[in-house]
């Protein structure tokens, strides 16, 4: 196949990886609360966000707390983690989906949140909720180039006003069943941070190897799923069968060069039951090597993978093989294996 959409790294680890999760918590039963107007009026019942996508609850940011102030808080705990100091960083990539303006990128603010030095290079990746892995990828990349030592992938999302925005339109617009349906996805979301370190395997023995990994887009099926400020469309049935189509391609295809079969964990994107189960099923994997987080903290966007390898970090030993896969809006997929 044509392209670089396989790639093997020789001489990258992870160094870190840490989350800083919202403070309050909004329950789906809340939701429903709010949405009983709208609900009753289309005949829908109560706990479809339990029901069809698992999620119990989300996490929204409380009074003072933003989106960067969390993704700074989570680079800096990256950081001291990893033993690095700030002047010793050579590039920063923010992956976030969410952005207050068009300019300058989100990435200058985090570069200045955290200290980094003026010859650190700094810029956003932007990809749906493929975002975290594809600057892992690329920042893998630079360092085996001889590049930079160290570089910090970090990821801060607010879906805080997308939420209430659909919420406002669904209870006072004249919708439809499929209207609501259309966008059922956007009251799945959830608002969280993230940050990793990387930097040369041979100058961290105890770090965990980035070995490589895959990529596939199907991007005739960009119009699927469309996210803006006041809400994510979607429609739900396409995405998940192309979706599922493209990553089971993948997963077919990954096999002429790789060995996924036999992982120790497999972190996926945190989108639904639904999702999780038709993956694991195409693929044949052990459920209870796929932990969840969508259940409490729902869909975080490009934030949802680091956030549930931050959590699984402490159950991980050396030697375990970890497999980092998702699937973005667009529709691109992209699988990631950790030597731990």
């Amino acid at each position: 196949m044509d392209g670089n959409a396989t790639t093997r790294h020789k001489n990258v680890a992870l160094l870190s990886v840490t989350s800083t999760l919202a403070d309050r918590v909004t329950t789906s039963d809340e939701l429903d609360r709010r949405l009983q107007p709208v609900l009753k009026r289309l005949k829908l019942p109560k706990g479809l966000l339990q029901r069809v996508a698992g999620v119990i609850e989300r996490r929204n940011w409380s009074d003072g707390q933003t989106f960067e102030k969390a993704a700074i808080d989570a680079g800096k705990r990256a950081l001291a983690e990893a033993g690095i100091r700030p002047d010793q960083v050579g590039l920063l990539i923010n992956t976030s989906i969410t952005r207050r303006n068009l300019e300058p990128s989100v990435a200058v603010h985090l570069h200045d949140g955290l200290g980094l030095g003026s010859a650190a290079l700094n810029f956003d990746i932007a990809n749906a909720c493929l975002g975290f892995v594809n600057g892992m990828n690329l920042a893998a990349s630079l360092i085996d180039a001889g590049q930079v030592d160290y570089a910090v992938i970090i990821d801060g999302e607010d879906f805080d006003d997308v939420q209430n925005n659909t919420v406002e339109r669904l209870l006072n617009g004249n919708i439809a069943r499929r209207d609501f349906m259309s966008e059922f996805a956007s009251l799945t979301l959830g608002s969280g941070a993230a940050a990793a370190v990387l930097g040369r395997a041979d100058a961290h023995p105890e770090g965990h190897r980035i070995v490589g990994g895959i990529t596939r887009s199907a991007s005739q099926y960009n119009d699927l799923c469309v996210g803006t400020i006041d809400g994510m469309f979607t429609d739900a049935k396409g995405l998940l069968k192309h979706g599922m189509e493209l990553v089971v391609q993948a997963w077919t295809d990954a096999k002429k060069e790789w060995d996924w079969a036999g992982m120790d964990r497999y972190v996926m994107h945190q989108v639904s039951d639904i999702h999780t189960a038709d993956f694991v099923k195409s693929a044949e994997l052990d459920r209870d090597l796929v932990p969840l987080t969508y259940p409490r903290l729902g869909n975080v966007g490009s934030a949802s993978i680091p956030i549930t390898l931050a959590g699984e970090k402490e159950t991980l030993s050396k030697g375990d093989r970890v497999l980092l896969m998702g699937v973005g809006s667009g529709i691109n997929t992209a699988m990631t294996e950790i030597a731990w």
